[in-house]
């Protein structure tokens, strides 16, 4: 997503930031990563996203 925003920051991408901070605390192990709070960005966030992306190949 880094990369992508690099490119071009305009694509539609409602939470850009929060998936390149999310990215990095979990690769990085910044702090203790909370299952529930990756469980609930899944649940949530994760939807969103696959019809943002959807969106933008179509």
């Amino acid at each position: 997503m880094n990369r992508i925003h690099k490119i071009d920051p305009e694509i539609p991408i409602s939470s850009k930031k929060q998936i390149i901070n999310m990215r990095n605390r979990v690769i990085h192990g910044y702090d203790k990563i909370d299952d529930e709070i990756v469980w609930g960005t899944i649940v949530r966030h994760l939807p969103i996203l696959k019809m943002e992306i959807h969106r933008l190949l179509n």
